[in-house]
C-alpha cells in the first residue's frame, strides 16, 4: 500500500522502507480520526496546557480549517456541545 509514498519518502529523507510506511501509517490515522473526536483530544491536550476554554475553542476552530478534508465551520456553541454533550 501506498509504494510510490514510501519510496519517495526513502529517496527524499534518510528512512528506510520500514520507517517510511510506519510515518505514512501515523499520519494517516491523524487524519482519519472524525471531527467529534478530533475536537475531543484537542481539547483536553489544550485543557492540559492550561489554557482556558475560550482560548481553547478558538484554537480549535481555527485547527480544524487545516484538516485533511476540513468540515463544515463550527460554531463555538456546537465545538462546546461536542465537548460537553
Amino acid at each position: 500500500m501506498h509504494d510510490e509514498l514510501v519510496d519517495h519518502l526513502t529517496r527524499s529523507s534518510p528512512l528506510n522502507r520500514g520507517e517510511a510506511l510506519r510515518v505514512i501509517q501515523d499520519v494517516l490515522a491523524y487524519f482519519d480520526e472524525t471531527t467529534d473526536v478530533f475536537v475531543r483530544r484537542r481539547h483536553r491536550e489544550l485543557q492540559g496546557q492550561g489554557l482556558v476554554n475560550a482560548e481553547i475553542f478558538e484554537r480549535i476552530s481555527a485547527d480544524l480549517k487545516y484538516r485533511a478534508v476540513a468540515p463544515p465551520e463550527l460554531s463555538l456553541r456546537q465545538l462546546r456541545r461536542i465537548v460537553y454533550g
